[in-house]
């Protein structure tokens, strides 16, 4: 429980520096993005049987992208009656899975306002795996868990489901996300253009 207030605490003094300061980090995010994704991949090689652990993961790696977009849709739906706002909207919004510096622009391109709500939906998606996944494992499997992450479970939040769900999830996780990165930048404009 520790390790989330410490990420609560990092998150909270980078936007009071990011308030604070006219200092432009630029994208040293990404860097130190592909820097963490590295040093999972290593801890990834590292473990003994990879090929067996591949084999294991089977139909798994297939379905939990797969029910992570179905419950995704179905939530922007719901979203979207509850809210009383476009389906196209709720389910572009949805559509995202999590990776808000994708969303946000995709939905601007349509609507500043739906932009907007669509980088802070999915970004929200984003800090409520990182605050949720240590606890919500302990009521349901750790695998199906990664669901919550949608495509920030390649990135973002692997640390966390690694730390947390122990490093035997972590290809499977890195596996859903990157499935799920690859849908949503085909999914959102096919959406936004049928509805």
């Amino acid at each position: 429980m520790s390790f989330l207030y410490f990420v609560l605490a990092s998150l909270i003094l980078g936007m009071t520096v990011g308030k604070t300061t006219t200092f432009d980090f630029g994208n040293l995010y990404e860097i130190m993005l592909y820097l963490l994704i590295f040093i999972i991949g290593v801890d990834i090689g590292k473990s003994k049987g990879l090929r067996e652990e591949l084999k294991k993961l089977g139909r798994m790696a297939l379905l939990l992208p797969m029910a992570t977009v179905i419950g995704s849709l179905l939530g922007g739906f719901l979203g979207s009656l509850l809210l009383r706002i476009p389906l196209k909207w709720a389910l572009g919004i949805s559509a995202g899975f999590g990776w808000y510096s994708l969303t946000g622009p995709l939905l601007a391109a349509y609507s500043p306002i739906y932009g907007v709500i669509g980088f802070l939906a999915n970004l929200t998606r984003e800090i409520l795996t990182i605050i949720f996944y240590p606890i919500a494992i302990r009521k349901i499997p750790k695998d199906v868990g990664i669901v919550m992450g949608g495509a920030t479970t390649m990135d973002t939040t692997l640390p966390i489901i690694a730390k947390f769900g122990g490093t035997e999830i972590t290809l499977l996780a890195f596996i859903h996300g990157f499935i799920l990165t690859a849908i949503a930048p085909f999914l959102i404009p096919i959406i936004l253009q049928i509805f």
